[in-house]
C-alpha cells in the first residue's frame, strides 16, 4: 500500500509536529511544548505565524522582546525540571539575533528551548531582501549562522523534506539531560510557505524518554571505598539534584551518612534551609560554615554541578593537600572535573545506587557536629543581617530578609545579576527545591521578569516574587506588558541602586572607585566615580512611573515598614504589582573568608590599584591544579 501522506506547508507541519511530541520520565508523561513565544515580521508571519494561527494545539503567546521570550521560555523549561518547554519565533535579521543572548543563556545552563528564527530566502534570486546580511565570500551564510557557538543544535531548513530528518534529531537534543540546551532550526522564509506531501506517521503521537541512567558498577563500588576512607568528606550540590528531582534522595543520603552539603547557586535548595548539615551556599558567594567546611575538605562529591569559578572560588576553596574528588552527573564531561573519580548518571539512581553500598557506614561524630554547629553559626549570620537597619537607606541585606520573611513562603522567586545573587545566594532561607530560581550560569541583566514570567506560567499555583535592580530593570522590563496581558501576576521588587551596584563595589575592590557605575550625570564632562561622594546631579529617571505605564500597579517605599507592608499587599493582589524602594548602594554583605578571580591592572599610577595588584598576587598563588 502506498504511504498515506498529508500536503502541507513546511511551517503547518513543523507546528503540527510540534503538538504532537511528549516527555516522559518515571512513568509521567507531559506535552514536550507547551506554546510558542512570538514576535512577527516578514521572515515569518507568512509561515510560522499562518501555521500557528490554523493549528489550535500549540498556543500563541505574544511577546516584546526576541532575547526576553527566550529567558522566559528558560524559565518555563527549568520549573518543570526540563520535561517541558516553549518554542520561540522570530523575524530575520535583528529578531533573529536578538535571541542569541537567549540561546547562550540557555545552552550555559543546560535547558532545553526550541528557536525557530526566519532566514532569508533559499532561493536567493530576490537577494537581498529586508534585513539580510550579504558575504561577499559565501552565499550560504546569514545572521543565523551566530547561533552555531551558542546552542546544542543548529539545522537551516532548505527544502520542505528535510524536516523529515531535522525534527527527529531536534527531538533527541531537547530531552537529553546531558546535551540539552538551545535547539537552533533556521527557517527561509520562502521554504515555510512550500508545501509537499508528508507522510502521515511524522503527526503520530511520539513519547520521548528521559532517561535515569546509572553509573558504570565497578566506579560506583570505587567511590563507595573513596568515602568510607574520608574523614572530611563535603558534598556540592549543583542543579542535576533539583532537575533529577533528587532532594528527597539527597536527604536520605545526608542523613544516614553525615556528609554535610553546600550548595552552587543552581543548587540552592536541594536541602531546606534549616536541616541541620545544609551549610548553604558554597564558593565566591558562599557562607562562612560552607567556606570553611570545603579548605579542609579530604573529599568532594560533586552532584550535578559543572565547578564554575563561583562554586570553587576560582580553585582556591579546597586547600586540602591530598583532596580528591567524585562527581556524580549525567554529562562525562562535568563527570571528569578536576581529574575526579566520574559516576556518569542520573542524580537521583546514583544516589540511591551508592546509599546501598554505604549500609552503615557515617562520618566520625564530631566532624558532623562541628559542620552542625557551623551551619547553626551561620543561620544566626543571616537572622542579624536581616535585623539590619540602614539608615537614610535600607540596605539590601534587611530588604532580602523582608522578602523572605514577608512574602509567600510558597514562593518562587526570581533573580540573575547585579549584586542581588550574591547576596541572595548567602542569605536567601529556601523552604522547597524551586523556590530559589537564579539564572547564574550567564547572570545574564534582563532576565529577571521574562524569567519571572515564564515561572509563572509553569507554576500558576505559585507566587513568583522577582527580585531585579534598576540596571537589570532598564535592560529589560518589556515583559510586564506581556504579564499584565496575559493575566499571568507577577510581584516585581525594583530595588533602585543609582546604578550599578555589584560592578561598583567590583570596582572598588579593585581599586578604582566604582569608575563608570554611577547614574548621574558628568561632571565636567566625566562621569564621576564614587570620590565624588554625593555631591552629584542624579539622572531625572522615574523607573517606578515607567512600570505604570507599561500596565503594572505601582506602591512607592521609602521605609523597611513601608517595603514590609507594600509586600503584603502585592501578596493579596491579582495584579502584577511593581515595589519601588531605593537602598544603599554601598552597604553590602561580606565575602565570608572567599574569593574570586578578577586579576587587576599590573601596572598603575593609582596607589589603590597597586595595592588591590599586591593582595590579588597574594591569593592568586592559592588556586589549585587538582592532577
Amino acid at each position: 500500500m502506498p504511504e498515506e501522506t498529508i500536503r502541507l506547508t513546511m511551517a503547518q507541519a513543523l507546528i503540527r509536529f510540534l503538538t504532537t511530541q511528549y516527555s516522559e520520565r518515571d512513568g509521567v508523561e507531559a506535552p514536550l511544548f507547551a506554546g510558542c513565544f512570538g514576535i512577527f515580521g516578514h521572515g515569518n508571519v507568512a509561515g510560522i505565524g499562518q501555521a500557528l494561527q490554523q493549528t489550535p494545539g500549540l498556543r500563541y503567546y505574544q511577546a516584546r522582546n526576541e532575547q526576553a521570550m527566550v529567558h522566559a521560555a528558560i524559565a518555563y523549561a527549568r520549573v518543570k525540571n526540563r520535561l517541558q518547554t516553549m518554542v520561540c519565533t522570530s523575524s530575520i535579521g535583528p529578531g533573529a539575533t536578538n535571541m542569541v543572548t537567549g540561546a547562550a543563556t540557555a545552552t550555559i545552563n543546560r535547558v532545553p528551548v526550541l528557536l525557530l528564527p526566519g532566514d532569508s530566502f533559499a532561493r536567493r534570486n530576490v537577494a537581498p531582501v529586508l534585513q539580510q546580511l550579504e558575504h561577499e565570500g559565501s552565499q550560504d551564510l546569514s545572521v543565523n549562522d551566530c547561533f552555531k557557538p551558542v546552542s546544542r543544535y543548529w539545522d537551516r531548513i532548505n527544502r520542505p523534506d528535510q524536516l523529515l530528518s531535522a525534527l527527529p534529531a531536534a527531538m533527541r537534543v531537547l530531552t537529553d539531560p546531558a546535551e540539552t540546551g538551545a535547539v537552533v532550526l533556521c527557517l527561509p522564509q520562502d521554504v515555510q510557505t512550500e508545501a509537499y506531501d508528508y507522510p502521515s506517521a511524522l503527526f503520530r503521537r511520539r513519547v520521548w524518554r528521559v532517561p535515569r541512567n546509572r553509573p558504570d558498577r565497578a566506579a560506583l563500588e570505587l567511590a563507595a571505598t573513596w568515602i568510607r576512607q574520608s574523614a572530611r568528606p563535603l558534598i556540592v550540590a549543583g542543579g542535576g539534584v533539583i532537575y533529577s528531582e533528587a532532594t528527597g534522595a539527597l536527604r536520605a543520603f545526608v542523613e544516614t551518612t553525615g556528609i554535610p552539603v553546600g550548595e552552587t547557586m543552581a543548587g540552592k535548595g536541594s536541602l531546606p534551609y534549616n536541616h541541620p548539615l545544609c551549610l548553604g551556599a558554597i564558593g565566591a558567594t558562599g557562607t562562612l560554615a560552607a567556606n570553611r567546611v570545603a579548605r579542609t575538605a579530604d573529599l568532594v562529591i560533586g552532584i550535578g554541578t559543572r565547578y564554575s569559578d563561583f562554586t570553587t572560588a576560582s580553585k582556591t576553596a579546597f586547600q586540602h593537600e591530598g583532596v580528591r574528588f567524585i562527581n556524580l552527573n549525567v554529562a562525562s564531561f562535568d563527570a571528569a572535573k578536576h581529574q575526579a573519580l566520574p559516576l556518569i548518571g542520573d542524580a537521583r539512581a546514583t544516589l540511591e545506587e551508592l546509599s546501598e553500598l554505604l549500609a552503615g557506614w557515617q562520618v566520625d561524630g564530631t566532624y558532623r557536629a562541628t559542620a552542625e554547629e557551623l551551619a547553626r553559626a551561620w543561620d544566626e549570620e543571616v537572622t542579624r543581617i536581616y535585623a539590619v537597619r540602614g539608615s537614610p537607606l535600607p540596605t539590601q541585606g534587611e530588604l532580602i530578609g523582608a522578602v523572605n520573611e514577608a512574602g509567600d513562603p510558597d514562593a518562587i522567586i526570581v533573580c540573575a545579576a547585579g549584586s542581588l545573587p550574591g547576596d541572595l545566594h548567602k542569605l536567601w532561607r529556601t523552604r522547597h527545591p524551586k523556590q530559589y530560581h537564579l539564572e547564574y550560569g550567564y547572570s545574564c541583566m534582563g532576565y529577571e521578569i521574562a524569567g519571572g514570567l515564564g515561572a509563572r506560567m509553569a507554576a500558576p499555583e505559585r507566587e513568583v516574587i522577582v527580585l531585579v535592580g534598576d540596571g537589570s530593570y532598564l535592560m529589560m522590563c518589556s515583559e510586564l506588558v506581556t504579564a499584565v496581558q496575559e493575566g499571568v501576576k507577577l510581584t516585581v521588587v525594583l530595588m533602585d541602586n543609582d546604578g550599578y551596584k555589584s560592578i561598583g563595589a567590583l570596582s572598588r575592590s579593585l581599586g578604582q572607585d566604582g569608575f563608570g557605575t554611577r547614574f548621574v550625570f558628568p561632571q565636567g564632562g566625566v562621569l564621576p566615580d564614587d570620590r565624588a561622594g554625593d555631591d552629584v546631579q542624579p539622572l531625572p529617571v522615574d523607573l517606578a512611573a515607567n512600570a505604570a505605564s507599561l500596565g503594572a500597579d505601582v506602591i512607592r517605599c521609602t521605609t523597611y515598614d513601608e517595603f514590609v507592608a507594600a509586600l503584603r499587599a502585592a501578596r493579596a493582589s491579582e495584579r502584577t504589582t511593581l515595589i519601588y524602594i531605593r537602598n544603599d548602594r554601598l552597604a553590602g554583605v561580606p565575602g565570608y573568608e572567599s574569593w574570586w578571580d578578577v586579576p587587576v591592572a599590573e601596572v598603575s599610577d593609582s596607589p589603590h590599584v597597586r595595592e588591590k595588584r599586591t593582595e590579588w598576587e597574594r591569593m592568586r598563588a592559592k588556586e589549585r591544579h587538582f592532577l
